[in-house]
C-alpha cells in the first residue's frame, strides 16, 4: 500500500531501552489496544514528525511503518538485539567462558 505522508507521534517506554511507538498524531494513543499499553508502561512522548516513502528511517522501513500505522493504529519498534562484539568482548560480565582458549 503506497500512499502519500503521514503526520506522527512517537513514544519511548521506560520498561525497555530502545523500544519506541509510533502513533497517528490526529488519533494519539485513545484508540490503542490496552494489552498494548500494559506491556507498553507509560508512554512518554519523544518526538512528532512527518513519516514518507522518500524518508528513511534510521532502523525500520518507512513504508512498513506507515502502512503498520494506517492497518492497526500503531507500529511498535523493538529494540536492536544486543552487540554480539559487546557480548563477546572481554570483561563483559556475560561473555562466555573458555572464548580465550
Amino acid at each position: 500500500m503506497l500512499q502519500g505522508k503521514l503526520f506522527c507521534s512517537i513514544y519511548k517506554t521506560r520498561k525497555k531501552t530502545g523500544m519506541y511507538l509510533f502513533v497517528d498524531r490526529q488519533k494519539g494513543l485513545k484508540d490503542l489496544p490496552e494489552v498494548l499499553l500494559q506491556q507498553f508502561g507509560a508512554p512518554i512522548h519523544v518526538n512528532d514528525m512527518i513519516l514518507s516513502p522518500d524518508r528513511p528511517l534510521a532502523r525500520a522501513d518507512v513504508q512498513q511503518v506507515m502502512d503498520k500505522i494506517r492497518e492497526q493504529g500503531f507500529y511498535l519498534q523493538m529494540p536492536p538485539p544486543p552487540d554480539e562484539d559487546l557480548y563477546l568482548a572481554e570483561g563483559h560480565p556475560d561473555r562466555p567462558r573458555g572464548l580465550d582458549a
